[in-house]
């Protein structure tokens, strides 16, 4: 067997940010998670819906590997990625970085895993593998599917081979610190401002605060546009509040990388910021409630209230954002 010594599972909640987190630990930089989800400019929404969908998504985060790209650009870390269409290759590639004695991150489908509890194709999980013998892979892996888990290597392999929405070509991924890496607190400004003004402005109506409305109004025909309600509905609120978000559709996790940033630095904008978001993660879960008990009751009536309070979301986000967004002006 051969295993990476130092490697801290710690029991966290998203998995792009407990990859982050087991590269960057074994490194000696110990960042809580909120902090590396608001530094990758983690927070977004987005609608997403289409004729070959059996049901409608709503996504809280920005897409798969954008948040390892962003923390990487944030913090000045050298991202090294590598991709191929050979399995053989994929396979040196990861084991030539444990062989070094350094834990790697692996995007893969998250179906495959043997540990995986729910069956559902995701391209776009990612994990940290930090050792292999002639049988598994050892790997972390959120507190959901059980922190330090392993896998068999023919499992691995189709998972890293798998095709479709959100996959990548056997990607890995190595993070690696500079000597001179900035405080946190030198960069929470340019990520809060970067992560806002995207959130402000989105290409499409289906993204950001305007994706929220777009939802407040489209969800209303959620019995409609269901075969099965009572199976869709509280499968897409738990996806929403348990998958791996941190909860409220990971507007938990902004919520303390705000509470965070506010010990950092002394700004209005900031306070304003946090609590919004804390009034904004309690009403996620109601959303979340509400659309459980529409499935399972076949009344509309919930639909309704849910549509409602995410009017009332898109307002209070794109009023958090817009307090945030001055944080780079002055006075903030």
């Amino acid at each position: 067997m051969t295993t990476v010594n130092g490697i801290d599972a710690r029991a966290t909640h998203h998995c792009e940010t407990t990859t982050l987190g087991v590269l960057l630990r074994h490194q000696g930089i110990d960042l809580s998670e909120p902090m590396l989800f608001g530094l990758g400019r983690g927070l977004s929404f987005v609608y997403w819906d289409s004729k070959h969908m059996p049901f409608p998504f709503l996504g809280g985060r920005v897409k798969p590997f954008e948040l390892t790209r962003n923390l990487a650009e944030t913090l000045g870390l050298e991202l090294v990625v590598r991709e191929t269409s050979s399995p053989r290759k994929a396979w040196a590639d990861v084991v030539e970085v444990i062989d070094a004695g350094r834990p790697v991150g692996l995007q893969l489908d998250s179906y495959h895993l043997d540990y995986f509890g729910a069956k559902v194709h995701f391209g776009g999980h990612v994990v940290a593998m930090y050792g292999y013998d002639d049988r598994v892979a050892h790997l972390v892996d959120t507190e959901q599917q059980g922190g330090a888990v392993s896998t068999g290597l023919d499992s691995l392999a189709r998972a890293r081979a798998a095709r479709g929405p959100m996959t990548a070509r056997h990607r890995s991924f190595t993070l690696t610190a500079r000597q001179d890496l900035p405080a946190p607190e030198e960069r929470v400004v340019s990520a809060l401002t970067g992560c806002a003004d995207a959130f402000l402005d989105p290409p499409i109506a289906n993204l950001g605060h305007r994706g929220i409305e777009k939802s407040g109004k489209l969800v209303r025909t959620w019995l409609r546009r269901s075969e099965d309600p009572r199976r869709d509905l509280p499968q897409a609120a738990l996806l929403m509040e348990k998958a791996g978000t941190g909860g409220a559709l990971f507007r938990n996790l902004y919520r303390d990388f705000l509470a965070e940033c506010a010990e950092l630095l002394d700004s209005d904008h900031l306070r304003t910021g946090h609590r919004l978001y804390a009034e904004a993660a309690a009403l996620w879960t109601q959303v979340s409630a509400l659309i459980t008990r529409a499935g399972e009751s076949g009344e509309e009536q919930y639909l309704v209230q849910a549509g409602a309070t995410l009017l009332e979301l898109s307002r209070i986000e794109r009023e958090a954002m817009e307090a945030l967004s001055r944080l780079g002006g002055e006075g903030a």
